[in-house]
């Protein structure tokens, strides 16, 4: 327990970071110590909250929290989380296993090569007239969000991560910033409140049918606010690319390993 302690507050002092919930990495460090994947899963969501709480504190002291485009992403994000922890239950643990490598794989190939320019699949730099087209402005830029196209996306984002028994924020702050066009500032702070509310979704999904270990869940808690205050502070002064990828590094070394461990050992 005392080197799962460990390695859960370096990973919310990594996630926090990025703004990211840390279940990608919190879920493996369970499994790898051998605590079964539905209850990884469930203690994951529950430090993800802590971990989203601890950071929001500190990244909305640095204005970098959208508030108003964090809740009105998250109302599809959590449906979406909540239906994918009562359906947990029914999906087999090798293909849980499977999902959440391919999750980390791709997560890590998005922060060691990330596209050049914005796909701005969502959103557009003009939309007045329209009631879907929703009007951001924020650090002087303008954009409208199409939210006929981000609420079916952002459903389907929360449900297959919660799922793997992860909140999302790896994969929201790439949705953000390259499908919405947000701001990389607001998206990394948005993504630290957002995933909690998505991880709240999803662990009360899992609570309803039986998956939560408290005793561990409160043992963990103390490491993962104690490493978000760490990681969150840093964000703010710590930039540039080599930490994003050696962020995305580690991560495909944390998918291999989770891959053999699952599938070949």
């Amino acid at each position: 327990m005392v080197l799962l302690f460990v390695l859960i507050f370096m990973a919310a002092a990594v996630a926090s970071l990025f703004g990211v919930g840390g279940g990608i990495l919190y879920t493996p460090f369970q499994l790898w110590l051998g605590i079964p994947f539905t209850q990884a899963a469930s203690t994951s969501l529950f430090l993800i909250m802590v971990t989203s709480l601890s950071a929001t504190f500190v990244f909305e002291k640095h204005g970098q929290v959208d508030f108003a485009l964090a809740l009105m992403l998250e109302v599809p994000t959590t449906l979406g989380a909540f239906a994918g922890g009562v359906l947990s239950q029914f999906f087999p643990e090798k293909l849980m296993g499977g999902l959440l490598v391919f999750l980390i794989l791709g997560a890590s190939y998005l922060m060691v090569k990330p596209p050049e320019r914005s796909w701005n699949f969502c959103c557009q730099r003009a939309g007045r007239g329209r009631w879907f087209m929703w009007r951001r402005e924020w650090l002087g830029k303008e954009y409208y969000l199409n939210l006929v196209c981000v609420f079916p996306l952002m459903f389907a984002v929360g449900l297959v991560l919660s799922i793997a028994g992860l909140s999302g924020g790896i994969i929201k702050i790439p949705i953000m910033v390259l499908l919405l066009n947000v701001p990389m500032p607001i998206a990394v702070g948005s993504s630290a409140f957002m995933v909690g509310l998505t991880a709240a979704a999803g662990f009360a999904g899992h609570l309803t049918v039986g998956h939560v270990n408290w005793r561990t869940a409160a043992l963990l808690s103390a490491a993962v606010f104690a490493g978000a205050q760490v990681g969150s502070r840093l964000s703010s002064r710590i930039k540039g690319p080599r930490l994003r990828k050696a962020y995305g590094f580690f991560l495909a070394v944390v998918g291999l390993f989770t891959f053999f461990k699952l599938f070949v050992l």
